[in-house]
């Protein structure tokens, strides 16, 4: 069963982290999304005015809302160089798809979620976060499995 989700518990992980990841020069609300969506969380950034909308499905696949808000303000942190990267892409490959812009795109992507999973269980560490990790994605994969055998 999937935990409900409030916004007051959303907003004050969300103020707490905005001081540790040293984001408090950005405005950042947050939107709990009521209908059906495959993702638990999700940041939306405009850069250059420092605002982002942060994402949180009402029914997440994930256990740990406080790891769901520090994975998504370090997208926020990273979210430069994330940009850097995909427009290199697009210098070097063409911006229309490609077997090549897809593969690198697919590594890239790879490598900064596990980057941004790291350093988020880095601070829920740091932090001595008292709740377990979450292993929504993990734990779904292996119950499907399951399920087809």
């Amino acid at each position: 069963m999937r935990m409900q989700v409030n916004k007051k518990t959303i907003e004050k992980y969300l103020n707490k982290w905005q001081d540790i990841l040293r984001l408090r020069d950005w405005d950042i609300v947050v939107k709990i999304v009521k209908k059906k969506w495959r993702k638990s969380g999700d940041i939306k950034i405009d850069l250059e005015d420092k605002k982002a909308v942060l994402l949180v499905n009402n029914k997440p696949k994930c256990d740990n809302l406080e790891e769901l808000v520090v994975h998504e303000l370090l997208h926020v942190k990273l979210y430069g160089m994330d940009q850097m990267i995909e427009d290199l892409l697009s210098i070097i490959y063409g911006k229309t798809s490609n077997k090549k812009k897809d593969f690198a795109y697919t590594q890239f992507m790879l490598l900064l979620e596990s980057t941004v999973e790291d350093l988020t269980k880095g601070y829920l560490s740091a932090a001595k976060s008292k709740k377990s990790l979450s292993f929504g994605r993990l734990k779904n994969a292996i119950d499907k499995e399951i399920r087809n055998k």
